[in-house]
């Protein structure tokens, strides 16, 4: 991934751009909310703990590993979520995909709308030729939008990570660029 700004997408009823210092207090709604964090790998009792997840976007950006997305709807602008590719390794021309949404808007699609337009983008503009994700076990719904978007299901890491104490295990999907 050469050295790039994050570029406006949009979708049929969604836009996604870059995340600006005013989607601070979505983020912590988002990253503080105990549904949403059950099964993601980042959470915040703060505010102000939020500027590292900030901090993190933008030093993404700014390194070349990764990209990320606001999601919001096209008609009211209303921030839904976030979505996005880390852990760029450019040798090996892939990258990890990663996203969550507010709960106010699980259900609706949005994922699945958001991500296509996302990995169109990444792998015709950027030519990524694989995207991976990496989901815990327990995370039914992520694990299903993933086979949506056409991923699959590569293996299970058993006890790879600790969370709270316990060893979890992680499912591993992937996606290749069809042009390769």
């Amino acid at each position: 991934m050469k050295s790039i700004k994050i570029p406006s997408l949009e979708s049929e009823r969604l836009l996604l751009n870059k995340i600006e210092a005013q989607d601070h207090g979505n983020i912590y709604k988002g990253l503080s909310h105990p549904q949403v964090i059950k099964y993601y790998g980042v959470q915040y009792s703060s505010f102000e703990e939020t500027t590292e997840q900030m901090n993190w976007y933008s030093n993404l950006e700014k390194s070349n590993s990764g990209m990320w997305w606001a999601i919001r709807l096209k008609d009211s602008g209303d921030f839904c979520g976030a979505i996005g590719i880390n852990d760029y390794q450019k040798e090996h021309n892939k990258a990890e995909l990663g996203f969550w949404l507010l709960p106010e808007f699980w259900g609706k699609g949005f994922i699945n709308e958001s991500a296509n337009t996302i990995i169109n983008y990444l792998f015709k503009k950027l030519k990524l030729h694989r995207l991976e994700a990496y989901v815990e076990v327990e995370n039914e719904n992520s694990s299903n939008a993933l086979k949506k978007l056409g991923f699959d299901y590569e293996g299970r890491m058993v006890d790879c990570e600790v969370k709270d104490g316990r060893y979890i295990s992680v499912d591993l999907f992937a996606k290749l660029n069809p042009e390769y």
